[in-house]
């Protein structure tokens, strides 16, 4: 294995994951709380995101695989997401009311943010053998979790006024500087990372729009692939729940706890920590005793969290919670990478993994309609608005888990 290449991928995951937790943490609870917007604007940014991902992954997933350009792309998408957070930062310092403009530079940070994934996570193939990527994703993953501990940590002390930046006061000096650790730390792999020798092409704009036309004929070829649609499909379904509650967890800790931001610091903190520990956990017991037998474990047990948080009565018994939803986090994704990895052939990786994006991100789209649609109708007394918006994640879960059993994969 490529020692170097694991621990500059490992370190660009740390890395965006420090500017990806603060914006989850505060972004919604500026504009939501702060700034009195609904949840569900909130929510419908992610749809927004979604759409350009939808419009555009596959195409440009294609143009890399023929390409040969993977890392390439990779770099120039970093450098954009710099760009668009430190404007988004700076308007939020300088420019708070200007709500409008703030939340649609989110949508395109979050879109290009989001895109990133489809270059990086094909990576995984060149860097382990098969029997070994459950591992090395879930290093991967663990570092995306340690460096949300450090993102939390890093702008405790401006959220809470210890600091001050400049600009607004408040959740508004968090931004700027999570941006700049981003940068800094990522910018190692971009120099330093040996990527693959593979034949590069060039890419012209005549060949983009062969590829617009081209890309069902493509996609048809991908799904024809044994295991690979209904895995999509599957994972589109349960990471649904995962990622629409987990988006809307600050909000919850806010209206249904009444968690004041140190508590939920470290409420997130012990989530992250414990998905470190999933994650590498998770992709060791994957490698040993089967990808998708594992997941289907791990599936099992977000079946019974759902229900749990949302019938907690304190933070006390939420915190015990959360010490075993945090393996979960981490195991999930470290394990439907590496199995999606094991599905696709080496020349179809890019393509496909911008699907796995895609089925990530669209659980952005029809996850908040249904989280915001309960929020707004059902009663609003002790949280119960937000509790039942828990518990229906369950049922995306359960259909999600029997469709993966579907899945043609031998462990």
């Amino acid at each position: 294995m490529q020692k170097r290449n694991i621990f500059l991928w490992a370190l660009y995951d740390f890395a965006n994951s420090i500017v990806m937790i603060v914006f989850f943490l505060y972004f919604s609870q500026w504009l939501v709380v702060d700034s009195g917007v609904s949840d569900a604007w909130y929510n419908a940014l992610f749809i927004f995101s979604t759409t350009l991902l939808i419009l555009t992954g596959p195409v440009i997933s294609i143009l890399a695989d023929k390409s040969g350009k993977c890392f390439s792309f990779l770099k120039a998408n970093t450098v954009l997401v710099w760009i668009l957070f430190i404007i988004l930062s700076l308007v939020i310092l300088f420019m708070p009311e200007q709500k409008v403009l703030a939340m649609a530079l989110f949508v395109l940070g979050n879109f290009v943010y989001q895109s990133s994934f489809t270059f990086y996570n094909p990576l995984l193939n060149g860097m382990a053998p098969p029997e070994k990527r459950g591992w090395v994703s879930g290093i991967g993953n663990a570092s995306n979790w340690l460096g949300q501990i450090a993102g939390l940590v890093l702008v405790l002390p401006f959220a809470s006024g210890s600091i001050y930046f400049f600009g607004e006061p408040g959740r508004a000096q968090v931004f700027l500087p999570a941006t700049l650790c981003f940068v800094l730390l990522s910018l190692p792999m971009l120099l330093f990372f040996k990527k693959q020798k593979v034949e590069e092409k060039q890419v012209t704009f005549l060949k983009i729009k062969e590829e617009y036309k081209d890309v069902f004929k493509q996609s048809k070829i991908l799904f024809a692939i044994p295991g690979v649609l209904m895995f999509l499909f599957a994972f589109f379904i349960f990471n649904d729940a995962i990622l629409t509650a987990s988006n809307n967890f600050p909000i919850v800790l806010e209206r249904v706890f009444h968690a004041p931001d140190t508590k939920k610091t470290f409420l997130l903190a012990l989530i992250l920590i414990t998905s470190a520990v999933g994650s590498i956990l998770c992709g060791y017991l994957g490698d040993r005793f089967g990808l998708k037998r594992v997941l289907l474990w791990i599936l099992f047990g977000w079946m019974i969290i759902f229900p749990l948080i949302a019938l907690s009565k304190n933070i006390q018994v939420l915190t015990t919670l959360i010490t075993f939803m945090g393996i979960l986090f981490g195991g999930v994704w470290a394990v439907s990478r590496a199995l999606l990895s094991r599905l696709i052939p080496p020349e179809k990786l890019n393509h496909g993994f911008s699907f796995y994006t895609i089925s990530e991100r669209f659980a952005s789209f029809l996850g908040p309609l249904v989280w915001s649609g309960i929020v707004v109708l059902a009663p609003t007394e002790n949280g119960l608005n937000y509790r039942i918006a828990m518990v229906s994640m369950t049922v995306f879960v359960i259909i999600g888990f029997f469709l993966m059993k579907k899945v043609k994969y031998e462990n």
